[in-house]
């Protein structure tokens, strides 16, 4: 199930990454023209405005962008209540100033600066990005509300502090929450609740809840002390790709090291983010995907030609062959790769993992495998950004039907693109191994991300032949 508000919060983010870098010049731009244009100030000989100050402007622009992205201004957040966004704007755009004037006691600069001039940058930069961010946070809600985008919420839970959720949650309607329903530990009605708002079931039945309506966010509140039902909340609602969140007592708030937000002040907590569930990393890995990956097609187009050859040659039978995997929020896809088996190999067994000498692999299937080079042509699924060049392998609806119900976070895995290759698979888990292993070695992946864990990975790759079968 996607989550609907993902594809209005990845445009707005790239829309946000463009208008900041457009405010932040025009903010020093302004900063630029209140100091030597404006008549306001005092003007300094004519070798204090030369023209090599836009240039310097521009690399100022890059370089908060990054910062921005560093710090977190680019992270996905239904609420985005303005004084606190305008706030860390300013954080981050004082940090980055402070820096690049210590920067310049290192490198002394081609052409000397007003020293009147970065205090008032950074007033000019934080109201033009404030005054941007505004702007969009206001288009973004109307789109919201416009395409009916907004998430759907589920409270679960007894007691006041549901029912106080409850209308905070409905509050923020317009920011993009929609109130789909509460459940209750005996189905009864809670008193104190939004008027109108229904009662969909015992808490108990929270599986079949999620499978009969559409459903993006489950918030529980009130039932923290009962552990185990919190436990058994959470992976139904990992099995069915639908966000978490709870509202925690005091002791949760003081030791634990997982995520809170708040709504109306209420504390909410959740499962932390991955990296990859901010927009900000999703395009710089689809950046990589799409160079490294288009690099590595053109280089591998006669590698996967001589192979195909070689396949026709060596069995009957075409010398590619499509399969349906589940993708990135379970969606299928087809996947693209070198046919390694006999044709048909499956039709007396049905779906089943290779094993070491698998009599349905042919002879040059086996070579194949053992080298990946039968995964090459899920090069074509990278560029079509169905897949991404590290991450889970995907998995065939088969399996994923079968594991999701008892593997606990199986599901956790499809909130990100899968990939030709990853963690569990330079470690050897490929194959007829351990599930519970790959998941673990997956979920590592999903919290540790980086643009240089990736790059480990590919390289690891070419050596990894463990299990290759």
């Amino acid at each position: 199930m996607a989550r609907p508000q993902r594809t209005v919060q990845t445009v707005f983010g790239l829309i946000r990454l463009a208008g900041d870098g457009a405010a932040i010049y025009s903010g020093l731009l302004l900063a630029y023209w209140i100091r030597f244009h404006s008549g306001w100030l005092p003007v300094q000989p004519r070798s204090w405005v030369p023209s090599n100050y836009y240039y310097g402007f521009a690399a100022a622009t890059v370089f908060l962008l990054l910062l921005y992205g560093v710090m977190g201004l680019y992270r996905p957040d239904p609420i985005r209540q303005f004084i606190r966004e305008w706030m860390s704007v300013a954080r981050a755009t004082l940090v980055g100033a402070v820096l690049l004037l210590a920067f310049t006691f290192y490198v002394q600069p081609a052409v000397p600066y007003a020293r009147t001039l970065p205090p008032l940058a950074v007033l000019t930069v934080v109201t033009c990005v404030g005054l941007e961010r505004r702007l969009i946070q206001h288009a973004e809600r109307w789109s919201i509300r416009r395409l009916g985008q907004a998430a759907r919420v589920l409270i679960v839970g007894e007691g006041p502090m549901a029912a106080r959720v409850a209308h905070a949650v409905n509050s923020e309607a317009g920011v993009g929450y929609d109130l789909a329903g509460y459940l209750s530990p005996d189905g009864a009605a809670l008193p104190d609740m939004p008027p109108g708002l229904r009662v969909l079931g015992q808490i108990a039945e929270i599986e079949a809840v999620l499978g009969e309506h559409r459903l993006d966010e489950v918030i529980v509140a009130g039932l923290m002390a009962d552990r185990s039902r919190l436990v058994d909340l959470i992976l139904a609602c990992e099995r069915a790709l639908v966000a978490f969140k709870a509202v925690p007592d005091l002791y949760d708030i003081m030791t634990s090291s997982v995520e809170v937000t708040s709504i109306d002040g209420i504390p909410l907590l959740g499962v932390r983010e991955s990296p990859l569930d901010r927009p900000w990393n999703r395009l710089l890995k689809r950046a990589e995907d799409l160079t490294v990956g288009g690099l590595s097609l053109v280089l591998a187009v006669p590698a996967i030609l001589a192979a195909a050859w070689l396949v026709r040659r060596d069995s009957p039978g075409p010398a590619f062959y499509r399969q349906e995997r589940c993708g990135r929020d379970g969606r299928p896809f087809r996947l693209w790769k070198l046919r390694t088996m006999w044709q048909d190999a499956e039709e007396a067994t049905g779906p089943v993992w290779a094993v070491e000498g698998d009599p349905r692999c042919t002879p040059m299937g086996r070579i194949l495998r053992r080298w990946n080079l039968d995964e090459l042509p899920q090069l074509l699924n990278v560029m079509r950004g169905e897949m991404s060049l590290v991450g889970p392998r995907p998995e065939r609806p088969f399996f994923v039907e079968r594991f999701k119900s008892d593997i606990g976070r199986y599901m956790t895995r499809h909130r990100v693109k899968p990939g030709m290759t990853g963690w569990a698979q330079v470690n050897g888990l490929r194959g007829n191994t351990s599930i519970e292993e790959r998941i673990k070695y997956d979920l590592y992946y999903l919290e540790n991300w980086s643009l240089l864990f990736d790059l480990k990975i590919l390289v690891l790759t070419l050596f990894a032949r463990k299990n290759a079968y």
